[in-house]
């Protein structure tokens, strides 16, 4: 039987009365060993199992102001985290009164509040705190699975839309302007200002995704600390359950939430690869390109910033709260696109160039790649490093591969991207191809052609693993027998070993070259 008709300070006491019985250790057959807090919840942990409880707030966004809100609230925080995190999410407990007026978890008495059981794990599991964890492969890998959940994710029938994202914006601007005493009023109005034009400019945007169905029911909440890892598999967790309208959402939305966590945590190369890993194997999967949509990252991680700013205003984080209303300002300031395309032979260093390249190329999280590779795959219905058959790479197939590079490319500098157009570009119509897709744009283009010696190129295929790329020694040799013809681009001979990005981008004379978005 559930308590009814309490007044709101009845509710309170309650509360507090079952957070000092957890913290004393009831509910376990061992002491509590520890608590963590956050805004919205309390979290026991027991030697073998964790309870969460949900604090008898009402933040507008949210409401757990009664047990019957709480247990609604953490019955879907069950079954929601199911689809990624089943292991760990076990049970609902009721918490009710035994007969001498005290508390136990599903007695037969009255029951007063409800706690979601959990296994327990490693607290240092977390990407949070295994940030060095992130590396290239890791990352792109993690992009991908994100890019999964999402294609499997049902759609969404409340959110989404500009009408969805103007309820985050609205929710926003009220609780950042209730805290204006520790952010500054000015620095809270410029940057609500900025947002709500960015918010104009991407309304129509908005709602065509959602026509298009890149409106799912996603995480919601997709930073480095709700992503466990374990056995070297990353687990997503803790997804929002509290507010539909903040769950059915923009696929890119919710992944930008995790971009814009790993560039503010100085990890733009993370946040680069994780990108491009989600946009390739989002491109396998939605009915439409994701490429357009890219037009509202800049937005979309404002937005991330801003909510991780007033979170951190509700901890007390002051510090911090102003350093991502600083960081929000500036994802809506994106410089203006540029393309730069990156050639040479199989071998030559292409791929290793793009990657150390495109972090510091547009705004944060970076440059879209485009790779050649890939797309021949995505064309083909294959997985990125699944073989393909000879004809995949006859005259007319490799056209169609280098007509989709040109078409992309065209969207992403359409959306303000930068772009990194990772080909062989052995012919000259190649080359001109591409830099036709950037004056068309009113882009800057900058070229830069790959060389190494045959036995250098030689080895590095020989080596590749987990790549890809099909291009073997043969492949090779034809390409050493052809004549490129004359080529204008900078000619870097084994780029790899000259200094590294910053010289080339430095020999280039590139300019909007993203900032770290951590430093305040």
């Amino acid at each position: 039987m559930e308590q009814r008709g309490t007044s709101a300070e009845d509710t309170a006491q309650l509360a507090r009365d079952v957070e000092s019985w957890l913290r004393a250790g009831g509910g376990g057959v061992v002491p509590c060993e520890k608590v963590i807090e956050t805004s919205i919840s309390w979290i026991f942990l027991f030697a073998d199992r964790a309870l969460k409880l949900k604090k008898p707030l009402d933040l507008g966004f949210l409401d757990f102001t009664t047990p019957e809100k709480r247990r609604w609230a953490a019955e879907r925080e069950l079954a929601f985290n199911r689809r990624t995190a089943p292991d760990i999410y076990r049970r609902v407990h009721a918490i009710t009164r035994t007969g001498d007026g005290g508390l136990e978890l599903d007695g037969e008495g009255e029951a007063v509040d409800w706690a979601l059981e959990m296994r327990r794990f490693d607290e240092a599991a977390m990407l949070s705190d295994r940030l060095s964890a992130v590396d290239g492969p890791f990352a792109e890998d993690l992009g991908r699975s994100i890019a999964r959940y999402h294609l499997q994710a049902p759609p969404g029938t409340v959110g989404g839309g500009a009408r969805g994202l103007r309820f985050v914006l609205d929710s926003n601007a009220h609780l950042l302007r209730g805290e204006t005493a520790q952010l500054g009023a000015d620095n809270v109005e410029r940057l609500l200002a900025a947002t709500e034009r960015a918010f104009e400019r991407a309304a129509p945007l908005l709602d065509r995704r959602l026509a298009a169905g890149f409106v799912r029911c996603c995480h919601g909440d997709l930073h480095l600390g709700n992503i466990l890892l374990e056995g070297g598999t990353p687990i997503l967790f803790d997804c929002i359950e509290f507010n539909d309208a903040l769950r059915e959402i923009d696929v890119l939305y919710d992944i930008a939430f995790l971009l814009m966590d790993l560039a503010f945590r100085d990890a733009p190369e993370a946040a680069n690869r994780v990108m491009n890993g989600w946009l390739d194997e989002a491109a396998r999967g939605f009915d439409a390109g994701p490429w357009e949509g890219l037009a509202a990252l800049p937005l979309f991680q404002a937005v991330r910033a801003t909510v991780r700013a007033h979170v951190n205003t509700l901890e007390g984080n002051f510090g911090e709260a102003r350093r991502y209303l600083a960081a929000a300002e500036r994802y809506l300031a994106p410089p203006p696109p540029v393309l730069l395309a990156v050639g040479g032979l199989s071998g030559s260093g292409k791929t290793t160039q793009a990657r150390a390249l495109a972090p510091a190329l547009g705004a944060p999280p970076g440059a879209v790649i485009l790779r050649t590779d890939e797309i021949r795959k995505r064309l083909w219905g294959r997985e990125p490093k699944e073989k393909l058959p000879p004809e995949a790479y006859e005259r007319a197939a490799g056209e169609a591969v280098y007509e989709a590079l040109f078409d992309t490319a065209r969207t992403c500098l359409a959306a303000g991207c930068a772009v990194i157009a990772d080909a062989v570009f052995l012919q000259g119509h190649e080359r001109r191809g591409i830099e036709a897709v950037a004056r068309a744009a009113r882009a800057e283009f900058h070229g830069v052609w790959l060389e190494a010696p045959p036995e250098t190129l030689r080895a590095r295929i020989a080596g590749r693993r987990d790549d890809a790329s099909d291009a073997d020694e043969r492949v090779l040799d034809l390409q050493l027998e052809l004549d490129p013809g004359p080529i204008d681009w900078l000619r870097r001979a084994d780029a790899s070993r000259r200094g590294g990005p910053e010289a080339l981008l430095r020999a280039l004379g590139i300019s909007g070259v993203g900032e770290d978005d951590g430093q305040a």
